[in-house]
């Protein structure tokens, strides 16, 4: 099949436009285009990974990390980034990655970090601004549930956890049809007066386009009136971190342990003991101190993430624990949940992990 075949895939479960402005997600080498029958899935697009590749002839690698973060401005293989691209486009292996539009969805890396936990009421610790609109439009009484129900189908009109939702009002539209239009009711060059209701719908950016061409099929006008407005409210089920609770509370140094155990790592640099029991616990895959705030503000007993610095580390203040389990230790689990989402889409599709540890930093035991 086609590489974009997968892209479809994963950006219908993560759109890129959830990518916070920084990033980079997407396909960064390669041809959409270009056929696929294996494709590696990686934390990080190293050398050794897309020599990888190459030696299990995968003609796509999927990572979490993209391998360009900023514009390269030559190609002479200077470090690695370069001669990764290099490689990659002698070898015909296309370079895919799906990073913080995978951390932000509410199915995505922090998801996963909660079920190795066994957390239970997590919901997002950030939610996401700037990604709602509501679109209204203008229809015929006659016609307000065939176009409804076909925005619902393209996916509008979804509010948490509930669907299908929208707001109707009755009243009348008037207009004039000018002389080359083919008016679905009225008359050309008189004004004509229409029973219509006005329906509201909230929609994500990501659906935009999609939306308002289903908007113009099933619309019945052959102009059909409608406004766009961008919203301030917060998806709940779109952001940053996530916030759960242990099924029972733990002393703080069980909690360590449970903690080592569950997310398979050697080492927890962590703050002073606060002498509580730990039962909500917030948590951010890769780097997440920004996120502290939000984690003392929501009472949390202790806030799990990685590269916190030196003085970050006093700003905990004794409200909670902080526990710092490294960057690639909290997003390890990530390689299994890409492999497992491509493989849920076309399941007899050769999706292979790498064997290759990326993480760049070693521990002297």
């Amino acid at each position: 099949m086609k590489i974009k075949e997968i892209i479809a895939a994963l950006e219908n479960w993560a759109p890129k436009s959830y990518q916070e402005p920084y990033d980079n997600s997407g396909l960064i080498v390669g041809s959409a285009e270009g056929e696929v029958t294996k494709c590696l899935v990686s934390l990080d697009c190293i050398e050794s990974v897309l020599d990888e590749a190459i030696e299990k002839g995968a003609e796509l690698i999927v990572s979490h990390h993209p391998i360009v973060f900023n514009g390269l401005k030559s190609l002479t293989g200077k470090n690695y980034v370069e001669r990764v691209v290099i490689k990659a486009i002698q070898n015909n292996i296309a370079i895919y990655a799906i990073h913080t539009n995978l951390d932000n969805i509410s199915t995505g890396v922090n998801f996963k970090i909660a079920k190795k936990l066994k957390l239970i009421n997590i919901k997002v610790l950030a939610p996401k601004q700037g990604l709602l609109k509501k679109l209204v439009a203008f229809v015929p009484v006659a016609n307000a549930e065939q176009v409804k129900n076909a925005l619902f189908e393209a996916g509008a009109g979804h509010i948490g956890n509930y669907s299908e939702c929208s707001f109707q009002t009755e009243g009348k539209g008037n207009f004039k049809a000018g002389a080359k239009t083919n008016p679905f009711v009225g008359e050309q060059d008189i004004r004509h007066n229409e029973k219509e209701v006005r329906l509201e719908v909230v929609l994500t950016s990501d659906k935009e386009s999609r939306i308002i061409h289903t908007l113009n099929a099933s619309h019945p006008y052959e102009e059909v009136a409608y406004d766009l407005y961008p919203l301030d409210n917060a998806i709940q089920t779109i952001g940053s971190g996530m916030i759960g609770e242990l099924e029972k509370p733990l002393k703080e140094s069980d909690f360590l342990a449970h903690v080592k155990t569950n997310m398979d790592t050697t080492c927890i640099r962590h703050t002073a003991f606060t002498n509580r029991e730990v039962k909500k616990v917030a948590f951010c895959g890769g780097s997440g101190s920004f996120l502290l705030g939000q984690a003392i503000r929501q009472k949390a007993d202790a806030f799990i993430t990685g590269d916190f610095k030196y003085h970050e580390f006093f700003d905990a203040d004794g409200k909670l624990m902080i526990l710092d389990v490294g960057h690639f230790e909290s997003e390890q689990f990530t390689i299994d949940l890409i492999a497992e989402k491509i493989q849920e889409n076309f399941p007899i599709f050769a999706v292979l992990k790498t064997g290759v540890d990326t993480n760049p930093i070693s521990y002297y035991k």
